[in-house]
C-alpha cells in the first residue's frame, strides 16, 4: 500500500492539519532552521562556539531527518513518536544552550518549537489511536 493510502487510513484527531498545510509549515521552518543551525555549525567549526553548544543542534538535525523515513517508510508509529520526542527535547536544549551566546538564534527556534510541540501531540495521538 502506498504512503498516502496508509496515512489516510490512520485514525487521526479531528484537528489534524491537512498534509498541504503541514508542507507549508515545513517550507517556512526549514529556511529558519538552515540559517540558525548553519550559523551555529559555522561558529563551532571556527572555534567561536564550543562544540557542546552545537551538540543539541546536531542531534536535533539527525532526529528531524529520521522522522519521515521512520514514519512513512517503516510506518512505525511508536518509533516515530520516540523520534519526535527527541526532536522536541533537543529544540528545548538548543534554546538553552545557545541563549548565552546568541539569543537571536534561541528566539529563531521558537516557531520550530511551537510547531514541533503541536506535531508531537499529533504524533502521539495518532500512535495511541492506532496502537
Amino acid at each position: 500500500m502506498d504512503f498516502r493510502t496508509w496515512y489516510d487510513a490512520l485514525s487521526k484527531p479531528a484537528w489534524t492539519p491537512p498534509p498541504g498545510t503541514i508542507s507549508v509549515i515545513w517550507t517556512i521552518l526549514y529556511p529558519i532552521i538552515l540559517v540558525s543551525f548553519g550559523f551555529v555549525f559555522f561558529g563551532a567549526c571556527r572555534g567561536q562556539l564550543p562544540w557542546l553548544v552545537a551538540l543539541p543542534f546536531i542531534i536535533n538535525l539527525i532526529a528531524n531527518l529520521l522522522f519521515f523515513p521512520i514514519f512513512s517508510g517503516l510506518r512505525n508509529l511508536p518509533l516515530a513518536s520516540a523520534d519526535i520526542l527527541i526532536v522536541l527535547g533537543t529544540i528545548i536544549w538548543t534554546v538553552l544552550a545557545i541563549w548565552p551566546h546568541y539569543p537571536w538564534v534561541a528566539v529563531a527556534q521558537l516557531p520550530y518549537l511551537v510547531w514541533v510541540s503541536i506535531a508531537t501531540v499529533l504524533q502521539v495521538s495518532i500512535m495511541v489511536r492506532n496502537g
